[in-house]
């Protein structure tokens, strides 16, 4: 893969695929601009160089056309604060304004166009429309890690269009792979992945390949139930996968043979109903009462993840432990996150795995105190799965 640190610039110009799918207020205000941060470096040496650019990015999930709320103008202000100059707006991405700015844009100077999936044709990987888009420059750059794993228009499909020397990474995507790279082939050990989140389903591939590389395999958040059940207790109105309870016994019993700690919680803080005021108290994971709900990891649980974590080496984390977006059912996913902190500052390394887990660690005020943090949550469980992505095979 060609990076930016093997390729100049000077008189090119980029077009840049990168990941601003930002949350946004109802006014329309950027709540979290990581994303946007996380891109500038990148974006810097292309203009430092003295090469242009043209943002692609997709914000959302729209219909089909034009949405407001979706509208990637939300973002202009912001991107010319973070570059110390006027990004200038080109609407459309198949307009004439688009082309037209496109084509006079001239060294040092940013274009930003609009979502590019107001097409259908994005997600569809169409080709004629990636030829389109390819048009608007010389040189193709994805920086997008976060959308790595589709092979959309703008993500793999319009590299095509440019000879394989034009094709380039940028350094998030270069840095995500890397990261990922030395927590699957170079982990010192202990080695310990925090497996949460809602369902077995999403992470089968993952745990399973976890099981060849790990020393533990912390599960929490709700897919620790349908294990609960596997081994014999009862869940309550907990979330449960009962179709997906032989496969939980089966990886339960594949840890053993190679070895593998697969610690579930002892404990669970458990709700009558599926709100932050509803009534609380403890139960073991295993004899939850009918009526009630498992929201989070209980005392034991928290203290028996966090000791385990402290003593590790090597931490990959992806999803939380409970339902954090609720105050009172943040605190197991606080305290994970505090303890892989406290392992970071004990010299360990660790992965954030993008998505929740992201998104707890910052909203937590952790993010500075860990090793990595991904952005691209689906990407990188897809790429330790040991599938190939088609946004990086696409750059050669």
């Amino acid at each position: 893969m060609n990076t930016l640190d093997t390729y100049n610039f000077a008189g090119k110009h980029a077009v840049m695929r990168v990941d601003f799918n930002v949350p946004l207020d109802q006014d329309l205000r950027i709540t979290d601009d990581t994303r946007i941060r996380m891109a500038t470096r990148s974006v810097l040496k292309i203009l430092n160089d003295g090469g242009s650019v043209v943002l692609l990015s997709h914000l959302g999930r729209p219909k089909g056309g034009y949405e407001r709320k979706y509208s990637l103008e939300s973002l202009v202000a912001r991107l010319s604060q973070e570059y110390g100059r006027d990004v200038q707006w080109g609407g459309d991405v198949l307009g004439d304004e688009a082309a037209r700015k496109a084509a006079a844009l001239q060294p040092g100077q940013v274009l930003l166009l609009d979502n590019v999936r107001f097409y259908k044709e994005e997600e569809a990987g169409d080709p004629a429309f990636a030829a389109k888009l390819a048009a608007l420059g010389n040189v193709y750059v994805n920086d997008a890690f976060g959308t790595a794993h589709r092979a959309h228009a703008s993500t793999a499909v319009m590299a095509t269009s440019f000879a394989p020397q034009d094709r380039v990474g940028g350094y998030l995507l270069q840095s995500e792979l890397e990261n990922a790279q030395k927590v699957l082939e170079n982990a010192e050990r202990p080695f310990t992945a925090i497996m949460g989140g809602a369902k077995i389903s999403d992470k089968i591939l993952i745990i399973e390949k976890l099981l060849d590389k790990v020393d533990h395999l912390l599960i929490g958040g709700g897919m620790a139930y349908t294990f609960a059940v596997a081994e014999g207790g009862h869940v309550g109105s907990s979330l449960l996968e009962a179709d997906k309870v032989d496969l939980a016994r089966q990886l339960i019993q594949k840890a053993k043979a190679k070895g593998v700690n697969l610690v579930l919680p002892a404990d669970s803080l458990i709700a009558n109903r599926f709100a932050n005021d509803a009534d609380v108290q403890e139960a073991p994971n295993a004899a939850i009462p009918d009526g009630w709900m498992g929201l989070d990891l209980g005392p034991a649980s928290r203290a028996a993840f966090a000791d385990l974590i402290r003593q590790s080496k090597t931490i990959l984390w992806n999803g939380p432990m409970g339902v954090f977006e609720m105050s009172n059912f943040a605190g197991g996913t606080t305290e994970v996150a505090r303890a892989i902190a406290e392992a970071t500052a004990g010299g360990a390394y660790s992965l954030i795995g993008g998505g929740d887990s992201a998104a707890a660690v910052q909203q937590l005020g952790f993010g500075e105190q860990v090793s990595y943090i991904s952005t691209g949550g689906g990407a990188l469980l897809e790429y330790m799965e040991g599938k190939e992505l088609p946004g990086v095979v696409a750059l050669g």
